[in-house]
């Protein structure tokens, strides 16, 4: 049997499919399969309709979709080009959209008739942009001044794309992910970072081309996108779908067969509450958990519901991709643990000085291998900060490699399993999306009466955090705490939205004159 060919750039995943996959479906969304055959051609008419656009290598093109057949072809035809796609959630809404456009430079946004409002709103900003592309029909006359708007079916009424050279360490992706403070920055990734990490994790998943892999997380996700980029790898075949009732996914699960399922705790908090069809537990070969701690009475009820089924807890960072899992035999055995480095990576608790922490000492996650990410869009001092050479100090034979610091902190028992302690940061981690502080409270600042804010997460067993908001007002107003809430709904994307608000005489400060927020969590914890 002739070496399977090697996969180094991401549409190479298609392209190189095993034979006998390639009529196989590759993706599957609302009941209709599209072969890996399929998505190759429709991809390539696709690179040939951007470039007609002008659309070429080193451009941006922004994604602004729910999970659908169309993200992963325009990925796919971006990768040809040697072009960046930028996958962003659904759940954005115009100010957030309109930041990824001015910080990205993207000059084609694509999107879908239910987000054109938002779509058409922040078009109008100050940015690059230049054409808007809708997934629907729609009426092309209603575009900004400057920019030009077509429909999908446009793309494919060209010829062909030229042929663009890359190595496999150029860029592929930009995903946007929250920072500690401002707003969100953009994680460049390279196509061995997409296509390394589609390997290492098929392979301790065990994935083969007779696996279905039901894709419901945001493909804007890295673990979402990555379970379309896993399947690719062995020929197998990811359902497209968007998460939103879990009677609804359940069904889905039954219908489809799926064999693997990805998930962070908030859908496992909705998907054990549910009556879960029998046959689920047939063919369901694992699921993993990523985003948040699998606590133990989301084991426990997946364990009563799935008792073949393996569970793999993970950990991960955008800026890193994946970083360690937890083997399913060790989860009883230790609770709490996200595991070990994942292969072919190298996972370090370090000092503030580069030397290795002792055993069940606290430290910082720092993550050294092929997974390590190009750093921050446009932005050398965050990308200098979080990206560094790894230190002699830490005595690894990857001493001088580039690792990516993550900044939360963690302990290794003796056997070198990994537990999560702390956020280092102040960042909020709700329902598998980061979160940064300050954005919350720039939109809060707008509401008429408010003096001052701060938000911080604060502990659920559902969430992971949930958003917690204090807020100190010029005056008393009964209707202020309404008025926040109803601006937030309008404004920000529903996981950003304080799930409490508490209005404060007098906000906590440290010895910098800063908001106290390890005082004012303590605070709003007690008051609940």
């Amino acid at each position: 049997m002739e070496p399977a060919p090697e996969k180094r750039l991401l549409h190479d995943l298609v392209d190189l499919a095993p034979a006998h996959a390639r009529g196989s479906a590759a993706l599957r969304f609302k009941g209709q399969d599209f072969t890996y055959a399929e998505l190759r051609a429709a991809s390539e008419r696709a690179a040939a309709g951007l470039a007609a656009l002008g659309v070429g290598a080193g451009d941006r093109v922004a994604l602004y979709l729910g999970n659908r057949p169309e993200v992963i072809e325009l990925a796919l035809a971006c990768s040809r080009l040697g072009a960046l796609f930028i996958p962003l959630s659904p759940l954005l809404r115009a100010r957030q959209l309109e930041h990824v456009l001015a910080d990205s430079g993207a000059r084609m946004l694509v999107t879908s008739e239910n987000l054109l409002p938002h779509a058409l709103q922040a078009a109008a900003g100050r940015h690059a942009l230049r054409t808007l592309l809708v997934t629907d029909e729609v009426d092309t006359a209603a575009a900004p001044a400057g920019i030009t708007l077509l429909r999908h079916a446009d793309l494919h009424a060209h010829g062909v794309a030229p042929r663009v050279p890359l190595h496999d360490d150029a860029p592929a992706a930009i995903l946007y992910t929250s920072g500690s403070t401002g707003r969100s920055k953009g994680v460049v990734l390279s196509h061995s970072n997409l296509v390394s990490g589609a390997a290492i994790v098929a392979g301790y998943l065990g994935n083969t081309a007779d696996d279905r892999l039901l894709a419901a997380l945001p493909l804007s996700f890295d673990y979402g996108l990555s379970q379309v980029t896993t399947a690719f790898h062995v020929g197998a075949c990811a359902v497209l779908t968007n998460f939103s009732l879990a009677a609804t996914a359940l069904q889905e699960l039954a219908a489809e067969k799926i064999t693997g399922l990805a998930g962070v705790p908030t859908m496992w908090a909705h998907l054990v509450g549910a009556e879960w069809p029998r046959e689920v537990a047939t063919h369901l070969r694992y699921v993993t958990n990523s985003g948040g701690a699998f606590h133990a009475t989301l084991i426990r009820h997946l364990r009563a519901r799935l008792p073949q089924t393996r569970l793999f807890s993970m950990y991960g960072l955008t800026e890193a991709f994946r970083s360690t899992y937890l083997d399913p035999a060790q989860l009883e055995h230790r609770p709490g643990s996200i595991g070990k480095a994942i292969p072919e990576q190298e996972i370090l608790v370090l000092r503030p000085d580069g030397s290795r922490c002792a055993v069940d000492e606290p430290g910082e996650l720092v993550h050294c291998g092929s997974l390590v990410t190009l750093g921050y869009w446009g932005d050398a001092a965050a990308t200098a900060q979080r990206f560094r050479p790894l230190p002699t100090a830490a005595g690894s034979a990857r001493a001088g490699e580039l690792a990516v610091w993550s900044g939360d902190v963690v302990r290794a028992d003796a056997e070198g399993f990994l537990y999560f302690v702390a956020r280092a940061d102040q960042l909020i981690k709700t329902s598998g999306y980061r979160v940064s502080p300050s954005e919350i409270e720039d939109v809060v600042a707008e509401v008429d009466g408010v003096r001052e804010s701060a938000a911080v997460g604060l502990p659920d067993l559902v969430l992971g955090q949930r958003v917690g908001l204090a807020v100190a007002g010029a005056q008393r107003d009964d209707t202020l705490v309404e008025r926040i809430r109803k601006h937030c709904r309008m404004h920000l994307p529903l996981y950003m939205v304080p799930a409490e608000i508490h209005v404060v005489d007098q906000m906590p400060y440290n010895a910098n004159g800063k908001p106290d927020r390890a005082a004012l969590r303590q605070r709003l914890a007690r008051e609940g």
